[in-house]
């Protein structure tokens, strides 16, 4: 009889504990999906270019150092909106993380544009160390005012300028040409110097208006140059080198100080890892990019006067010198 009753109750028995593990198991999946945090990460460029590439050295490094308890999604190619929009979201706090060039940022923390200034930067060994030093890290603590927080410093590259009109060999070749630039007053303060007009556009539609004609071409590093295919739209390539584009890896003060402290470190410290990525590709692109846009049938000026090009700029000095400050460019000027 004893055993019987054993027999009748281990049925019931065991379908109770498989319900409550069951049910268990359903309440710690629940509780660890809702402890995840997913992190929208924008940018403007396509999957192929340097930005893409740090922006998933990023993701991946978040995962890693996060233990799966943080993961980050890619929005690239702009599907954000541009530049100035994914900004203006990360201050508002309805997107996590962008990664921008600094052409934008400087309409909100004005401090950044003082790294637009043409010819500042001997190279990109002075440019890195100038961001990754003392002066760089002075004008990220100027974002947590604007709402803002400056993770990294990242790299777009040297900008150059391309066109479907003419070979740029001086600075008069410059005028009169309808040259897409980013919303940058001391970008477009330089070309206006030089006797071009500037054009300030978002990023997703530089390409569409040169293949229409709206402007007549634009200047960027040849990542962009390359990952944006401005080849098959611009015959007209010329190394000016004029500008050292950096980029930034940035978040919003509110989502920043809603984490923790370990937390905070891991976006820190992917963040990081991002920029090197993007250093890295940058290099890469630049080594073999020039050659592609040669079998495109892109014509290539290489052996640009700069000098040339500084002379003509003399009165934009002038207004950099003023709106910055004469110690502070030649502090950057100094850096070995």
């Amino acid at each position: 009889m004893q055993t019987i009753r054993r027999g009748l109750l281990a049925k019931p028995f065991r379908a109770s504990i498989a319900a409550l593990l069951c049910a268990s198991l359903g309440t710690f999946s629940a509780t660890a999906q809702a402890q995840t945090k997913t992190i929208k990460l924008g940018h403007p460029q396509s999957a192929t270019s340097a930005f893409h590439a740090g922006s998933e050295a990023f993701a991946a490094e978040v995962e890693r150092l996060s233990k799966g308890s943080m993961k980050v999604q890619l929005f690239p190619g702009g599907t954000l909106g541009g530049e100035r929009e994914m900004v203006e979201a990360v201050q508002l706090g309805t997107l996590e993380v962008v990664v921008t060039s600094t052409g934008p940022v400087g309409n909100f923390v004005p401090e950044t544009l003082i790294t637009d200034i043409p010819f500042l930067f001997r190279d990109y060994e002075h440019a890195r160390k100038t961001l990754d030093g003392p002066i760089g890290q002075e004008i990220l603590s100027k974002f947590p005012a604007k709402g803002m927080v400056g993770l990294a410093w990242a790299e777009n590259g040297f900008r150059h300028v391309t066109n479907s009109k003419r070979a740029v060999n001086s600075p008069d070749d410059l005028k009169g040409l309808k040259l897409r630039t980013m919303e940058n007053p001391i970008h477009m303060l330089a070309f206006r110097t030089l006797g071009a007009q500037p054009t300030p556009m978002a990023f997703p539609e530089v390409f569409g208006a040169l293949q229409q004609g709206t402007v007549d071409g634009q200047e960027n590093p040849i990542p962009v140059i390359v990952s944006s295919k401005f080849g098959q739209v611009q015959k007209n390539l010329t190394l000016t080198g004029h500008v050292y584009s950096p980029a930034l890896f940035i978040t919003s003060t509110a989502y920043f100080g809603s984490l923790s402290a370990e937390q905070k470190k891991v976006l820190q410290d992917a963040a990081a890892v991002g920029a090197t990525a993007m250093r890295r590709k940058v290099n890469e692109i630049e080594n073999k990019g020039i050659d592609d846009l040669k079998a495109q049938g892109v014509t290539v000026v290489s052996n640009v006067d700069k000098a040339k090009f500084q002379a003509a700029l003399a009165p934009a000095y002038a207004d950099y010198a003023k709106r910055f400050g004469a110690e502070a460019i030649d502090r950057i000027k100094a850096v070995k």
